[in-house]
């Protein structure tokens, strides 16, 4: 068996993970077909069986495979869906997410205790103005951030710091020109389409089955830009399965463009981070958005985006000019929660309580 795992470079089941994961992508384990054994792999790689059976729970998590009682596990992605038909159109009405939904808290004394931080060692520097793009402390703790935790290596340039998704989502279009057609989930977070319809820019609903973006729907739409929310669509609540996520990357060639939201994932249930289709893709053509709404406070108006390699020089060109619409003194407090750790922190407290309760269902 080819597999191995490194016993100095930690986290071992993650190893174990990527590699089993890109040999079902690539089609060495076919739809169906019957994954290695965790007695198999734990012998063969000297690992415990908790480890390759960690490994197997997130290739599960992410629908990459299955656990058959008594049986093993399968794999169950197929690179070849989607384009086909729509056989994945709902059942029945996907469940309304958000209408009872609350972020999680972020602690109050954490953040007051920050702010006094940066009040102290930065002093009157707070008053400076910030460059175009954002902090450079902000987006370099944003750059590591993304990279230990999102699996995404980026340059500095590519990060842009601004107020929020729907200031983001203005810029996009700006940078694309309104002569783009743009693909977005239907139903949306209904900004998108008001910031569309601003713009006088032209876009099509694309309906949502159970799994993503309906595939049918996708083969036949004009649009050259996808908007898509793959962790957690709002308002619907869906999470694009695995092979919708790979749909999506092979829809967009030929100079097509993805603008993936990566609203809400950082709290997933999951003992690893969502895979990104800014990380998954090979064609530099993902422009990946998240904002702090939910993870510290809805009152704390910053996002940022991550441009793909080629379109950097685009951006800085028509659009370097515009200011940072973020304080400099809220974008060091966020640098120092990152760097701090005590993001992270929060965000691993909010995911293990997530777990508790989906345990006790």
């Amino acid at each position: 068996m080819k597999y191995k795992a490194d016993k100095t470079q930690r986290p071992v089941y993650l190893q174990i993970y990527r590699q089993i994961r890109a040999d079902i992508i690539s089609g060495v384990y076919p739809c169906g077909t019957r994954l290695p054994s965790k007695r198999l792999l734990s012998d063969e790689l000297g690992v415990s069986v908790i480890t390759v059976e960690h490994a197997y729970s997130l290739l599960c998590d992410e629908g990459y495979a299955e656990s058959r009682e008594r049986s093993g596990y399968f794999a169950i992605f197929r690179q070849t869906d989607g384009f086909a038909a729509s056989a994945d159109t709902p059942q029945k009405a996907p469940k309304p997410y958000g209408a009872h939904h609350t972020s999680a808290d972020f602690p109050f004394s954490v953040l007051a205790k920050t702010m006094r931080k940066v009040l102290s060692d930065r002093g009157e520097n707070i008053l400076e103005r910030s460059p175009n793009s954002g902090c450079t402390e902000l987006r370099e703790a944003l750059r590591r951030y993304l990279a230990r935790n999102r699996g995404m290596n980026v340059r500095l340039e590519q990060i842009i710091v601004g107020s929020g998704a729907e200031y983001l989502y203005g810029l996009i279009v700006e940078m694309l020109g309104r002569d783009s057609v743009y693909g977005i989930e239907a139903p949306s977070y209904e900004k998108i389409e008001q910031v569309l319809s601003a713009a006088e820019a032209s876009y099509e609903p694309l309906p949502l089955s159970n799994y993503g973006i309906d595939s049918a729907a996708l083969a036949k739409t004009r649009a050259n830009v996808l908007h898509t929310t793959p962790y957690r669509s709002f308002p619907s609540g869906i999470t694009a399965s695995a092979n919708k996520r790979h749909e999506y990357i092979r829809w967009a060639t030929d100079g097509k463009v993805i603008i993936e939201d990566d609203f809400e994932s950082e709290f997933s249930v999951s003992t690893k981070s969502e895979d990104t289709l800014f990380a998954l893709s090979e064609n530099d053509n993902v422009i990946y958005m998240n904002t702090f709404s939910k993870t510290i406070s809805p009152s704390l108006r910053i996002g940022y985006m991550v441009l793909p390699e080629h379109l950097v020089p685009l951006f800085e060109e028509k659009l370097g000019f515009y200011s940072c619409t973020v304080p400099t003194f809220e974008q060091l407090v966020l640098a120092e929660l990152i760097d701090s750790g005590d993001f992270e922190r929060h965000i691993n407290r909010v995911r293990r309580s997530k777990r508790k309760e989906q345990a006790v269902r």
